[in-house]
């Protein structure tokens, strides 16, 4: 009996042990919006910031963030901004707020985030978190009207090259382990709670066909609108004659 109930304690323990991989990043709407204010307000600068949140099996969520301070080279600016992390969380902690880190975001300009900077950010976090993701945006690429917001981490591959310091051409060739390989993007879900899904529920008109479309009615389009108004009269005329010339036809035939 007691062995039977050490080997199922033992399995317990083992399967506790065992990480499922991570399939979807869910993060707050408020998360979200604050990342995007965050970026849009300083670029092109880039900026960073601390993702907060809950590693909860295969889904990381990501429930609160906060900006970092514009780091620079000089090394008491630097220790200022690690005693400004520490302080906010301590402070996120007394308000009873997430405060465990889950990984952090930066901004980009054009797509151009794959750097070795950002791998050995990614392994310094990985020495204290078991899981975490970087989230990129661009707000280059968002003002042409994507949501340029993508969740990402190394791929075990490589990391397990980078650990046994196999991070050279040789190795990696010999690997077959090309820069596509070394990040993982993984899906973000946008999820928000069910009091703001009510509030923006009710935002929302009764009716889409109520709506007025006041922009119609500016001055400034009113050239364009004479306009458009002239080719259709002119194409009006074009049809009614034709429908004549049809009609005269028919009659010849009868």
């Amino acid at each position: 009996m007691a062995n039977t109930m050490a080997r199922s304690f033992l399995q317990a323990v083992a399967s506790e042990e065992v990480t499922p991989p991570l399939r979807v990043v869910q993060m707050e709407g408020l998360a979200v919006l604050k990342i995007i204010k965050h970026c849009k307000e300083f670029s092109p600068a880039l900026v960073t910031g601390q993702l907060l949140g809950l590693d909860v099996g295969s889904v990381l969520e990501v429930t609160n963030c906060f900006p970092f301070p514009i780091r620079e080279d000089d090394e008491e600016i630097e220790a200022d901004g690690a005693n400004y992390q520490l302080e906010m969380m301590r402070c996120l902690r007394e308000v009873n707020v997430d405060n465990n880190t889950v990984g952090w975001y930066q901004s980009t300009l054009m797509g151009l985030y794959q750097t070795v900077e950002l791998i050995e950010t990614f392994m310094n976090y990985q020495e204290n978190i078991r899981r975490c993701v970087c989230i990129i945006y661009d707000p280059s690429k968002s003002n042409q009207g994507v949501l340029a917001l993508k969740a990402l981490k190394l791929s075990d591959s490589f990391m397990e090259l980078y650990r046994n310091n196999e991070f050279n051409g040789d190795k990696l060739r010999e690997k077959k382990v090309t820069w596509v390989d070394i990040f993982e993007e993984i899906p973000i879900k946008v999820s928000n709670s069910a009091l703001i899904s009510a509030f923006m529920t009710e935002l929302e008109p009764d009716s889409p066909v109520a709506q007025c479309d006041f922009d119609r009615l500016q001055l400034s389009t009113s050239s364009f609108m004479e306009r458009n108004l002239e080719f259709m009269i002119e194409c009006m005329e074009d049809l009614s004659a034709e429908q004549n010339r049809v009609l005269v036809s028919l009659c010849t035939l009868i």
